[in-house]
């Protein structure tokens, strides 16, 4: 894909040469004459990179740069200066103001080329590696990361956990080749995946064939427990549609709400995860559960018995729990 980059350069010639030096190797150039022009400009595209003359007529380069900084939309683009400055603490300025790079006038354009590659490239790789983070921790979590090292570790007092398990996993995965298991398992959690991203609701793990999803963190959500339980029906109805060897697949579901403690721990590989009682509740409800069906605890059907249909199960016992009274979910009535 071609990258984008925005010239901004008050002199006619200098924005002749460039744009020629910068065409010839396939970039697309967008021209602004002054600061402002180019602040105006960043509204409409988002450029790959932007080159900036810092001697311009009423807002300086160095002014401009400050402004795009200062903008959550467009800190991230890398800018080169351009400049017939040479003294330290000009270029020191250029930096302090949020610079990659600077060139100096007049041009060499194998310099000025070699240093456009190696900041686009770098843009690239820093995109890539955010992708991935964001792929792998919830976006405001990302963040805290980048700026703040140790634990990071907080309290929510109301949070909705699901546990779910793929019923008999263990003779299936004994009787498919490896890689019709893992392409089953890749398919199911893909769907869960999609499904959990619709509803608002945040994938925590996966664990062999149990899935685990929170809701109503690392930000509020009010609805979360209505969107968990349609979630989870969601599910069953997924699971339902597969087939594998002429047998139908089923799932056992386990659903609580309360407090938890969620966060990012250790140095290495990390991931978000979610600890408390309402975890090991929600776990227990899922290996004490019906397959096929979803298990709710007492705190589930109190809050949405009006929005849902239910079963009474009754009193079981849960490991670690002692008996409790526990409902079967049964469909949305909204």
């Amino acid at each position: 894909m071609t990258s984008r980059i925005l010239l901004i350069e008050d002199a006619p010639a200098n924005i002749q040469a460039l744009s020629a030096i910068l065409k010839e190797q396939q970039y697309q150039v967008s021209v602004a004459t002054t600061g402002q022009q180019a602040l105006d400009l960043l509204e409409r595209l988002r450029p790959d990179l932007i080159l900036l003359d810092i001697m311009m007529p009423g807002m300086d380069g160095l002014e401009t740069c400050r402004r795009i900084k200062a903008s959550n939309s467009w800190r991230d683009i890398p800018v080169i200066f351009l400049t017939a400055k040479t003294e330290t603490a000009d270029i020191v300025r250029g930096f302090e103001v949020g610079a990659v790079d600077y060139v100096a006038k007049p041009f060499n354009a194998h310099e000025l080329l070699a240093r456009v590659r190696t900041h686009l490239a770098l843009d690239h790789l820093h995109r890539e590696n955010q992708r991935l983070l964001l792929n792998v921790l919830p976006a405001p979590i990302a963040e805290k990361l980048k700026s703040q090292t140790g634990i990071i570790a907080e309290r929510f007092d109301d949070v909705s956990v699901l546990f779910s398990d793929i019923v008999g996993f263990t003779p299936l995965s004994a009787a498919l080749p490896p890689t019709e298991l893992l392409e089953l398992l890749n398919g199911v959690f893909s769907s869960f995946d999609e499904l959990a991203g619709r509803h608002g609701l945040e994938k925590i793990k996966t664990i062999g064939d149990a899935y685990m999803v929170a809701g109503g963190l690392p930000e509020p959500y009010p609805d979360h427990l209505a969107a968990m339980a349609s979630l989870a029906l969601e599910m069953q109805e997924t699971i339902g549609k597969l087939r594998v060897n002429s047998s139908v697949l089923n799932l056992r579901i386990g659903l609580h709400v309360g407090t938890v403690i969620a966060g990012v721990i250790g140095t290495r590989k990390f991931i978000y995860d979610v600890w408390g009682d309402t975890v090991n509740t929600a776990s227990r409800l899922e290996s004490h559960g019906v397959p096929g069906r979803v298990q709710v605890s007492e705190a589930v059907f109190q809050r949405l018995q009006d929005r849902f249909a239910f079963e009474r199960r009754g009193t079981i016992e849960l490991k670690g729990r002692g008996p409790i009274t526990t409902y079967l979910l049964n469909a949305s009535v909204g």
